[in-house]
């Protein structure tokens, strides 16, 4: 059986949740924090040997005053990320545990994930090498320029908004780390596409929504009340106790 870490990049300022108090990731839902919906799913697995939270140096105090039980009963790994994406990952992969196999970075901020596609998506990966979820775009894409003018509708075909996890052979990420010199990529699968390494897509759900603002939020809480509950993983970790998780 192969071996996954799992890192969950959520070192981002949430600019347009619009909350005071807290960043998207650690926002309550349904008597959880975000991050923790979604590192649930993984920790639940027997092929994920180390999960990997990645955030803001700045919300390392904060963080440690309300999670700190959560991090050391769940065996979490925290790093602190750095300026962009790019960067947290990067920091993320120095801390990886060398017998793992595959490196899935998946969003903290999307909370409504399932183990059957976790599960699908890690076999892609060990096809391939590398895979991710998307969906393929069925709206009307528009270019627009200045003043909110439209320049150009553009074609949609073989157009997919990529989701996460995505999951890649160790090795591979890490060369593609190692050769980004500085790009600031928007999603992992970039800067492995970049080193001309084929990229498996798999098609994602509709459902596995990314948390940006306040409305995704209502959404996912009603998203997660028809999505299957995550299994308990046998190992007496309180992984399905809700007052575990608040």
């Amino acid at each position: 059986m192969s071996k996954f870490a799992v890192i969950m990049p959520a070192a981002g300022k949430s600019r347009r949740f619009k909350d005071k108090h807290y960043k998207k990731p650690f926002a309550t839902l349904d008597k959880r924090a975000v991050w923790l919906h979604s590192a649930e799913k993984f920790l639940n697995r027997d092929d994920v040997i180390q999960l990997i939270l990645v955030i803001a140096e700045d919300d390392r105090e904060s963080f440690e005053m309300k999670f700190a039980a959560n991090v050391a009963i769940l065996g979490i790994d925290v790093v602190d990320g750095g300026k962009e994406r790019s960067d947290s990952i990067e920091k993320a992969l120095a801390h990886v545990k060398p017998e793992a196999d595959f490196v899935a970075v998946h969003d903290a901020a999307r909370p409504c994930i399932v183990d059957e596609w976790i599960g699908t998506l890690f076999e892609a990966a060990e096809k391939s090498g590398a895979a991710l979820f998307a969906l393929p775009v069925t709206a009307t894409l528009k270019r627009v320029g200045d003043q909110n003018i439209v320049k150009e509708t553009v074609d949609r075909q073989g157009l997919w908004e990529a989701q996460t996890p995505q999951v890649f052979r160790r090795e591979v990420l890490l060369e593609a780390y190692a050769r980004r010199n500085g790009c600031v990529a928007t999603d992992d699968a970039q800067l492995v596409e970049q080193i001309g390494h084929e990229v498996a897509v798999v098609e994602g759900s509709p459902l596995n929504r990314k948390i940006t603002n306040k409305q995704d939020l209502r959404l996912a809480a009603q998203i997660l009340k028809v999505l299957p509950k995550p299994r308990t993983s046998g190992t007496g970790n309180p992984f399905a106790d809700d007052d575990f998780f608040r």
